[in-house]
């Protein structure tokens, strides 16, 4: 491919330009902050018509479209959650466009449908999102997303009927349904419509509202406001014993936070846990003992109850101390505390009493993750997804009163598992740190420097890089490639100070660490740099497209997908407020303006560099990272591009930023990215 045999669409500058404590910074691309503008709707228009053009173009991009669709043709399945005597299920038969929800009797029980997404729109862009059962069983609250739209409405399925009830709820998201123990209504949190606060930025002021079941919404009431407070969040729950409405209060993406609560029959809230020093998870309750998972004097977590009646942090009480591996997540079931760790990158699965007694680990098929799991306090069945690279989503289900972990369900797919093998190394870091690196690839592997290698990393926000199936790494792998799969610093894989070592002032650490596990691959024979691509999504965009910037001698391709770019600005445009503990903000502070514009992709552009092969992928509906990031970055390369390689966008349409995409889109998107990697790294 010759990037000098096509023209990128021409892009204007402006002469905009922001003064940042006393730094006059350009923003020659502001126009295109402005989706409906003539002149972006023309340029994007132009780029998808271009790249649309070289995907056609790409020898494998047909052998990859047919790969891609065999591999993803294979039965999914959620875990069963108990509700009320029945298990909902939701599963998809291979190429569904979105999961169907059914309920059964039993676990061997004939299946009955409950709600078909794929038929509240022609092109599979309606999802179900969230569900809530009342305690009864009775009614279903669900929410459905369009287009990928952070933003959901609610619906209320009556289950003995199978029909909806009248009403639905607007101007939601992330929340629940918390219901009353008589099921004839819940608790939920929603932000004003525009009418209501016109001059509100926007997803401020949430705001938790009761809802009658059967009445419209106009009729809910006020629970609870913090107007004092305006970009705080809340998290309803009534507590098993129906004795207590409680709020896990959040600000942004900061895992600290706070804890109310009031009794369920009461109105005023008492603020149990409100200086945001740590995060706090409730777990449940003994009556007026309330147990957390936090992180308060424990970088890797520790377990704890609170005495309602005396909650000084003095008289907490620590019953499963701080240990060597971080604790990712904690749940009860069979009135016991379940405990997911993580040791270095891969979860392993620990039973305690609920005096902290240790009562053993719950054996896993192969290093890997869990991704999702069920069960209820009173529950003696724990249900778990369970995936590696390698090994596909199964369904696990644990009787703690045999004490065994059986399959439920495991898809047959087409790709032979018994070829392939993964691997864990630990390379130093620019500081020395050592980080955590799987890598997957077919057995026999020559380590002649010649391998087509995939390196993907995220680096963020406390979440852990943990070994996932997927089918795009199948047809990666089956042609011969590597892939790589590093655990950056500002993830959660060592707890919390591995979280702080790769966030604010500490940002280049991640760039840092994914830049040395590129070099390590090419010191050791794996790759050259011509044939190593990196690939990251939403931070992880961020994170290739500051390496792509700072070391682009390094990197044969690059996919950088639905990423956050312009670290100035973020913070301006829906979710991005949501970030500022993460990254900083750079309009009030002008230390965090030094580090953020040090790194900045957007800001640290270079004209006439030779940066290599690039496919940005963003989306036109995408309301948590805005695609104005991508359209941006990818006018600023263009215009430094010295005509050696294809610097390209792909904007999706009528897709968001990856919330309940449809499979068809999913196949496609994959398709492009893949194809035009491996094209890049074999010219």
């Amino acid at each position: 491919m010759d990037a000098n045999s096509y023209t990128y669409p021409p892009a204007h500058k402006g002469d905009t330009a922001e003064n940042y404590h006393g730094t006059a910074v350009p923003d020659p691309y502001r126009w295109l902050e402005e989706p409906d503008h003539p002149d972006t709707v023309a340029w994007v228009a132009a780029q998808n018509e271009l790249t649309q053009n070289i995907m056609a173009e790409l020898p494998v991009h047909q052998q990859f479209q047919e790969r891609l669709t065999a591999l993803w043709n294979y039965p999914k399945s959620s875990v069963p959650r108990h509700k009320a005597g029945r298990y909902f299920v939701q599963k998809n038969d291979g190429l569904q466009n979105q999961s169907i929800l059914y309920q059964q009797d039993s676990l061997d029980s004939p299946l009955e449908q409950v709600i078909d997404p794929n038929t509240l729109s022609d092109d599979g862009t309606i999802a179900l999102i969230n569900q809530s059962y009342s305690k009864d069983g009775r009614f279903l609250a669900y929410s459905l997303s369009q287009s990928g739209s952070d933003w959901q409405t609610i619906h209320i399925r009556d289950l003995e009927t199978n029909e909806d009830k009248s009403e639905v709820l607007r101007w939601a998201k992330f929340t629940n349904a918390a219901w009353l123990p008589d099921g004839s209504g819940f608790f939920y949190a929603r932000y004003p419509s525009p009418d209501e606060m016109p001059d509100a930025p926007p997803s401020t002021h949430q705001q938790i509202f009761f809802h009658k079941v059967g009445t419209a919404q106009s009729k809910d009431s006020i629970v609870f406001a913090r107007p004092d407070a305006p970009n705080l969040g809340f998290h309803p729950q009534v507590t098993d014993d129906g004795r207590f409405l409680t709020l896990h209060v959040w600000d942004g993406t900061d895992r600290r936070n706070r804890f109310y609560y009031r009794p369920l029959d009461g109105e005023e809230f008492i603020y149990l846990l409100d200086e945001m020093d740590a995060a706090y998870n409730f777990l449940g309750n003994d009556g007026a003992k309330f147990y957390f998972h936090t992180d308060n004097g424990a970088d890797n977590g520790r377990l704890i109850a609170i005495p309602l009646n005396n909650p000084a942090p003095a008289n907490w009480q620590t019953l499963i101390p701080e240990g060597d591996d971080a604790i990712a997540f904690s749940l009860m079931v069979n009135n016991e505390f379940i405990l997911g760790t993580l040791h270095h990158g891969a979860h392993k699965l620990h039973r305690y009493g609920l005096d902290g007694t240790r009562l053993g680990e719950i054996e896993l098929p192969v290093p890997g993750t869990i991704f999702d799991l069920s069960g209820e306090r009173k529950h003696t069945e724990l249900f778990i997804q369970f995936q590696s690279f390698t090994y596909p989503p199964t369904i696990l289900r644990y009787d703690f009163t045999s004490e065994a972990l059986t399959i439920l369900d495991q898809p047959q797919i087409d790709f032979d598992p018994t070829a392939y093998e993964t691997t864990q190394v630990f390379y130093p870091s620019k500081d020395g740190t050592q980080v955590p690196l799987f890598i997957t690839h077919k057995k026999g592997l020559v380590l002649d420097g010649q391998n087509p290698t995939l390196l993907y990393g995220y680096g963020g926000f406390n979440i852990a890089m943990t070994p996932i199936f997927s089918p795009t790494r199948l047809a990666w792998l089956e042609r011969g490639g590597v892939y790589a799969q590093a655990c950056l610093r500002g993830g959660m894989e060592y707890g919390e100070a591995w979280h702080q070592a790769g966030m604010l002032a500490n940002k280049q650490n991640v760039f840092d660490d994914f830049i040395a596990a590129g070099e390590w691959l090419v010191v050791n024979g794996y790759t050259n740099n011509k044939k190593l691509a990196i690939e990251g999504r939403s931070n992880g965009g961020l994170l290739v497209a500051a390496c792509l910037v700072q070391r682009p001698d390094l990197f044969g391709a690059v996919h950088c997908g639905v990423p956050v770019i312009d670290m100035l600005r973020y913070h301006k445009f829906t979710a991005g407020r949501y970030w500022t503990a993460e990254y900083g903000n750079a309009e009030t502070d002008p230390e965090h303006f030094r580090f953020m514009m040090a790194y900045s992709p957007l800001h640290n552009v270079q004209p006439d560099r030779t940066y290599p092969p690039l496919l940005i992928t963003t989306a036109d509906t995408d309301d948590r990272v805005v695609p104005m990031h991508a359209k941006k970055f990818a006018a600023a390369l263009q215009a430094a591009d010295n005509g050696r390689n294809p610097l390209l966008i792909r904007i999706e349409m009528r897709a968001g930023h990856g919330l309940g995409k449809p499979t068809a889109k999913l196949i496609e998107e994959a398709t492009d990215v893949y194809s035009f990697l491996w094209t890049m790294l074999n010219r």
